[in-house]
């Protein structure tokens, strides 16, 4: 798949009130570049015009004259006149034409008098993931496509027809849109499957040493996988309203491979919705790690702070200012000889008597008498038993 330029970000629509099938273009989109291949079970040809040079498109019209299918790929949707003469050439509705200028559409399926029209969205990975429109329109013996720039996921359905490989050249132009279906749908699956690899890393991160960032990861694969959801759930159902075409638009034998681009539509639903699950634990993981850590250090610093309390209870009693020769009650051990020895030694096995009790207690990482200072139930029946 080529590099692709992101998307721009404004997505132009029909001024409220305007005549249905106005078509509204974005001033800063790309200008169309049209590559265009016909093909029979011997032969096929391929050109490729950009602006200009198809004004009148009678190039496109004498490729369905001479051959039995048509792809006609449009990059570029940057001017309304190129448009209009493409829908007038291949007898596209208004309403059509106006939901491929409208870039914000999601998946689905029209059925008009001559044609077919979908709108599927191509999957466009980077830091945030984004899609972009495809529009895409089956007749008797022609698929026209429609995208908002250049570059696509598609090449590997251009190499097939060149080389004719597979049974694309022996079939007709339903086989070739359902060809460039499956291969809008097969393209999540790489996504997906380095996806899982780095939910990995991250389930690894969080349970080792979460920081700050790993939040803004989480919630950034959240948001991935909600604009992939928003995407394949239309998407699967748009799929399924072809298999059910009373208009008969895919034939029978093609009708057996959309089941199976049925099939992988659900696969990616499922591992999308597998992931989002896996996500939203690791945030949950991640909320429990740091609050596990935060009582660590608070159970530090508790410990701490409660040797510190007799010793600060006993360094009190002694600061006081007594005078011991105004009476023999008045703090006598000042006026010994060992007193201060005496003192640091009270206060040290304070601290040591504190600390072993801390540590049968399991307050300091042992095992005490049960998990985390509780006595397990086993304790519990022993030290009622009769001595």
């Amino acid at each position: 798949m080529r590099a692709k330029p992101r998307r721009q970000r404004r997505r132009p629509r029909s001024s409220p009130g305007a005549p249905p099938g106005t078509l509204t273009v974005d001033p800063e989109a790309p200008k169309p570049f049209i590559r265009v291949m016909g093909y029979d079970q011997g032969e096929f040809a391929e050109g490729e015009f950009a602006e200009g040079e198809v004004t009148d498109v009678q190039t496109l019209r004498d490729y369905l004259a001479r051959w039995p299918v048509t792809w006609v790929n449009v990059d570029g949707l940057g001017d309304a006149e190129t448009i209009r003469r493409i829908g007038e050439l291949f007898g596209l509705h208004h309403l059509a034409l106006e939901d491929v200028l409208t870039l914000h559409q999601r998946p689905k399926v029209e059925e008009y008098a001559e044609h077919l029209f979908l709108v599927v969205r191509m999957l466009e990975p980077g830091v945030a993931v984004q899609t972009e429109q495809i529009s895409m329109f089956l007749g008797d013996r022609f698929v026209l496509t429609l995208q908002e720039h250049q570059g696509d996921c598609l090449d590997p359905i251009r190499k097939r027809i060149r080389e004719a490989k597979g049974r694309i050249r022996t079939m007709g132009a339903d086989y070739l849109a359902y060809a460039l279906l499956d291969a809008v749908v097969d393209a999540y699956f790489p996504y997906l499957d380095d996806l899982s690899d780095r939910v990995e890393a991250l389930e690894a991160e969080v349970l080792a040493r979460p920081t700050p960032e790993t939040v803004a990861k989480i919630h950034e694969f959240k948001r991935n996988l909600l604009t992939i959801r928003h995407v394949i759930s239309p998407l699967r159902e748009a799929i399924n309203a072809l298999l059910r075409d009373e208009a008969q638009a895919f034939s029978e034998t093609t009708r057996v491979y959309l089941r199976d681009c049925y099939d992988h539509s659900i696969q990616v639903l499922e591992m999308v919705e597998t992931y989002r699950e896996v996500v939203g634990g690791l945030l949950d993981i991640y909320l429990s790690s740091v609050s596990n850590r935060m009582n660590e250090i608070m159970k530090v610093l508790t410990i701490i702070g409660t040797i510190f309390i007799p010793l600060s209870f006993l360094a009190g009693v002694y600061g006081m200012n007594f005078d011991p020769g105004a009476s023999p009650w008045n703090m006598p051990e000042l006026g010994w000889r060992w007193g201060y020895p005496v003192f640091l030694g009270l206060a040290l096995g304070v601290a040591l008597i504190e600390l072993v009790f801390f540590w049968r207690r399991g307050w300091l990482g042992g095992d005490g008498k049960g998990t985390n200072g509780i006595p397990s139930d086993t304790d519990s029946a022993e030290s009622d038993r009769p001595g």
